[in-house]
Parts: C-alpha cells; sequence; structure tokens
C-alpha cells in the first residue's frame, strides 16, 4: 500500500476547549449534552452545527449559538469503509438555550397514496 491510502486532509474546526467545570454534577444541573461531528455553520460564525450521525443514511444535525456551548469534550473519531474520518465530539449546551434540529430527507413521489 502506498502512504497516499495513510494520508488525509485534516478539517480543523475553531472551537475553544473550556477548561472542566469544579463539579462534574453542576454541569449536569445547569447543561445538557449533544454528541456528534461538528462544522462551522455555512452562513452565520456565530453558530455551529452538529451532525448527529454523520455515516448514516439517515441522519439529522442540531444548530446551536456557540455562546450557548459551554464545555466541549473530543470523542473518539469515526471512520467508514473507504478510510474517511470524521471528528466527533460533545458539546454541552446552557438548558433553556433555543436550538434547532434538522432533519434533511429527498422528496421523492410517493406513488398513488391511498386515503
Amino acid at each position: 500500500m502506498s502512504q497516499e491510502n495513510f494520508l488525509q486532509e485534516f478539517k480543523k474546526l475553531e472551537i475553544q476547549a473550556y477548561k472542566k467545570s469544579h463539579s462534574p454534577g453542576e454541569l449536569r444541573a445547569t447543561h445538557v449534552p449533544f454528541s456528534g461531528s461538528p462544522l462551522k455553520h455555512p452562513h452565520d460564525t456565530d453558530k455551529i452545527i452538529l451532525v448527529a450521525d454523520p455515516y448514516s443514511t439517515h441522519t439529522f444535525y442540531y444548530e446551536f449559538k456557540i455562546k450557548d456551548v459551554s464545555y466541549v469534550e473530543e470523542l473518539p473519531s469515526l471512520v467508514n469503509m473507504d478510510g474517511e474520518t470524521v471528528n466527533m465530539a460533545r458539546i454541552w449546551v446552557k438548558k433553556g438555550s433555543v436550538g434547532l434540529r434538522c432533519s434533511p430527507f429527498r422528496v421523492e413521489d410517493l406513488g398513488t397514496m391511498t386515503r
């Protein structure tokens, strides 16, 4: 195998990791964890997108304001069958914050529908 199969472009998301809370229970009491692959928002630099299961055929994503994220934990990266990797993280979002959950789908003709 050539080394080209092992070298991959790394796209780093510029998220500042916050210091750990003095008490893990304090973080759980005031925040909710969400896990996925973090991405920069394509239009709004004040928001983050978190793709829940990037290699799934039925994935969805969350959108949060960066100011509502108080702590970020790095999780093990995922690798698909082609050897492509994606970074994973767990973010802790303040309770009471407004987020968006989106489930993209392909619009297709459902054929004849019975009523």
